[in-house]
């Protein structure tokens, strides 16, 4: 199952350049992963300072 951001995001950008297949990308008001392109490394959420990124 992908991971996915939650309204906790602060917009940082720090997972998106950490993905490594690109699956995340600035949405309108937060950061999105498109979930057929995750491959549930679970990369972003080890990054993300607010912990906002989980397993859906």
């Amino acid at each position: 199952m992908a991971y996915v951001i939650s309204d906790s995001c602060v917009s940082c950008g720090a997972c998106a350049g950490e993905c490594p297949v690109g699956a995340i990308s600035e949405g309108d008001g937060q950061y999105v992963i498109d979930a057929d392109s995750c491959i549930d490394c679970g990369t972003c959420a080890g990054t993300c300072p607010t912990g906002a990124i989980s397993e859906g």
